[in-house]
């Protein structure tokens, strides 16, 4: 049995919920965190004392950290697919779900909470602004990646890189800000999300 802790509108979440999905496992997902509360019950904690989402657990293994459960699901159930076999092929992926932690996740993360999180009148608007600079420039790197005529990030396969930079960039298209014109990534973006295991996580309303 497996069970996938965490609220599907955060990002971590998504991603482990998509790479899920895309592999064609069974598995129950379960709401905690945001709204939902439930991080800090100690039969939660115990399970990740980070007390932070998503947790997974599979017949009582137990794995935290989004990325690592991406590459777990994908290793485990996806050789040749969402794992590829390859080890340069796999490290074109494995780069780009780190990239979207390190570097897309924390541009972002400002306007979001700033615009989607925070009421109006205690926004720092110098702060959402910045964040907007930050990540469009980013954005702008990903039009130049498949601006070659790539269909996925890391070549000519869906791999667990689209996943992690899939969410972020649908999360980036919904915000209410100025974007740059990026044809080559808003064709990757309907491409990726029109698959069907990412019906439900990207496209929706921000939370």
């Amino acid at each position: 049995m497996m069970t996938i802790w965490g609220r599907l509108t955060s990002i971590n979440v998504a991603k482990a919920v998509w790479a899920a999905r895309e592999l064609g496992l069974q598995f129950e997902r379960i709401d905690v965190g945001g709204p939902y509360g439930g991080l800090d019950k100690p039969e939660y904690v115990a399970m990740n004392p980070n007390s932070k989402i998503p947790t997974l657990d599979e017949d009582g293994y137990i794995l935290w950290e989004s990325n690592s459960i991406v590459r777990y699901l994908a290793a485990q159930y996806g050789a040749g697919t969402l794992w590829p076999t390859d080890p340069r092929e796999r490290g074109l992926s494995d780069r780009w779900l780190d990239w979207q932690a390190t570097e897309f996740a924390p541009a972002m993360a400002p306007a979001f909470l700033g615009l989607v999180r925070t009421p109006e009148a205690q926004r720092n608007h110098q702060a959402i602004a910045d964040a907007v600079t930050r990540t469009n420039r980013l954005v702008k790197l990903l039009e130049g990646v498949f601006g070659d005529g790539r269909q996925f990030i890391a070549g000519d396969r869906f791999t667990i890189g689209d996943i992690a930079v899939g969410c972020a960039v649908d999360r980036w298209f919904l915000l209410p800000v100025d974007r740059p014109d990026t044809p080559a990534l808003a064709q990757w973006h309907e491409r990726v999300s029109s698959r069907p295991s990412a019906q439900g996580i990207l496209k929706q309303e921000l939370k």
